[in-house]
């Protein structure tokens, strides 16, 4: 797993905190699952920052781990929410590049929605090293940088940046590029690979309770929550959102992802909405099975 911030401390006051959390909660999912995680905080291609940063990163990660089959690329911003659950690598056979979407959006309608470049599973393959360049020849990199925005901005529906950002390029590269591309990719809406913050934040008290329920009959929580919008290192927030709503909606989710953890050691928070005080489950510790040593 990669991922990673930018070099220097947050503009935004208590971002560096918000950061640290996020890691947190990548590096507990990986200690569950026995991931390697590399975090990075230097901009490996001075040309490619911002949104494009993790283009180089990801390379640099394919060729230095040339053992490693897959690398998962999650952005900053991204929370595992349900850290039971692990990628269904078996169902990626036939495939080279795993990102959260859907063909009609992406393939015919080319929307900027149609898939989130945020995370994403990449082989480590010379396919994934010719995608990876493919997909940067449409970044700041390159001297077509500013004619690649304007492109973009004439095909991609719903584009919101004024500039050829990685998600515009992405579903670009997809849907002009079809026959060179699409039989490796795979665009995953069976489960939440990247799930939409706002609407699931509000329900996880109701998630918790009826989780096991919801194992019975075959559904699971959010796997990853992603708060798209949110930035919590700028604080330059979507103006649709509040950033009172977006640090609420952060401590929530990491909360509810930090209760799984802490369930193996007996412990609960009391409240989703507070992170600090914590309760005895009921039930007893692990150790009074043999004896109450």
């Amino acid at each position: 797993m990669v991922t990673g911030s930018p070099p220097g401390r947050c503009p935004n006051p208590g971002g560096d905190h918000l950061l640290l959390r996020f890691y947190k909660n990548k590096a507990d999912y990986c200690r569950l699952h026995g991931y390697d995680l590399f975090y990075n905080t230097a901009l490996l291609h001075p040309e490619m920052p911002g949104c494009w940063a993790k283009i180089p990163l990801v390379r640099a990660a394919m060729v230095a781990h040339p053992e490693s089959e897959w690398v998962w690329w999650v952005d900053q911003d991204a929370a595992f929410t349900d850290m039971e659950f692990r990628p269904p690598l078996h169902r990626y056979r036939a495939h080279h590049f795993v990102v959260p979407g859907w063909p009609y959006m992406v393939y015919t309608a080319r929307d900027w929605v149609g898939l989130n470049a945020g995370v994403f599973l990449l082989r480590n393959s010379q396919w994934g090293l010719d995608f990876l360049d493919a997909w940067a020849s449409m970044g700041p990199q390159t001297p077509h940088h500013d004619k690649w925005g304007r492109v973009l901005d004439a095909e991609i529906r719903g584009k919101l940046t004024s500039f050829a950002d990685d998600q515009s390029a992405l579903v670009h590269l997809l849907a002009k590029e079809q026959r060179r591309w699409r039989d490796k990719v795979h665009l995953e809406s069976g489960y939440d690979l990247h799930g939409y913050w706002e609407p699931i934040v509000g329900r996880l008290e109701d998630v918790a309770a009826a989780y096991a329920e919801m194992k019975r009959s075959g559904k699971r929580r959010s796997f990853v929550t992603h708060f798209t919008g949110c930035q919590p290192c700028g604080g330059a927030h979507n103006p649709a959102y509040t950033w009172q709503g977006c640090v609420d909606g952060m401590a929530r989710a990491l909360n509810f992802a930090d209760d799984q953890v802490l369930r193996a050691y007996g412990f609960g928070h009391t409240n989703l909405n507070d992170s600090a005080p914590i309760r005895p489950l009921p039930f007893g510790y692990p150790a009074s099975s043999r004896g109450g040593r």
